[in-house]
């Protein structure tokens, strides 16, 4: 897994010490907000058992968010709602969130360099490294793609009490073959992204 810190040990090589990892979920569902998250670990955190959040558990996912949120240095969670992804779309959206959860971060610690996945962030102060699939090859960024993956999948299953048409708490929003029977059956509810449903809205109005 020393793979995994190959940007942070160049970058702690180099005198840096606050580098927080910044990733994002929720870009492709139907319904519900995106969510980033930023977290700045201690030099000596544990790789063992970190990765890409798509790629772990639900229970691994779990396990790893206690372990992160307890020791990290400091981290932050953006959320945007699907109101806001409607009206600037959702890669501006997507931004937004990693911005929040930046300055979030930013309470708990004098962050010196981020390392992003994939996403160019015009607007932050802050000196960074946008890297491709950066949660398979930076254990700050996959620690942040944690944070993100679990804070929204408890956020939809507590949705999906409020709408359980959808069966938001299986599919999180995606456009499962239930979710969209739902919306069928139901018409779109209020977290629905009408920008992402906009032949179905419009037969509503």
């Amino acid at each position: 897994m020393s793979h995994m810190r190959k940007y942070e040990d160049e970058l702690h090589a180099a005198g840096i010490r606050f580098i927080a990892g910044v990733d994002e979920v929720g870009r492709g569902p139907l319904a519900g907000p995106v969510i980033a998250a930023a977290v700045v670990l201690p030099i000596d955190f544990p790789v063992s058992g970190i990765d890409d959040s798509k790629k772990l558990s639900a229970k691994k996912r779990d396990e790893l968010f206690e372990l992160i949120t307890k020791h990290s240095l400091a981290y932050g969670i953006g959320i945007v709602d699907n109101d806001i992804i409607d009206e600037i779309n959702i890669l501006e959206a997507t931004k937004l969130a990693m911005k929040k959860a930046i300055e979030e971060a930013r309470g708990g610690a004098d962050i010196e360099h981020l390392l992003i996945d994939a996403v160019s962030l015009p607007g932050i102060d802050i000196p960074r490294t946008s890297i491709i699939k950066g949660d398979e090859c930076s254990v700050s960024i996959a620690a942040a793609s944690i944070i993100a993956k679990v804070t929204r999948d408890r956020l939809m299953a507590e949705y999906h009490g409020k709408y359980p048409h959808y069966k938001f708490d299986k599919n999180k929003g995606y456009g499962t073959k239930e979710h969209y029977e739902g919306i069928s059956k139901h018409g779109i509810c209020e977290i629905h992204r009408k920008s992402f449903l906009k032949k179905l809205y419009d037969k509503e109005r």
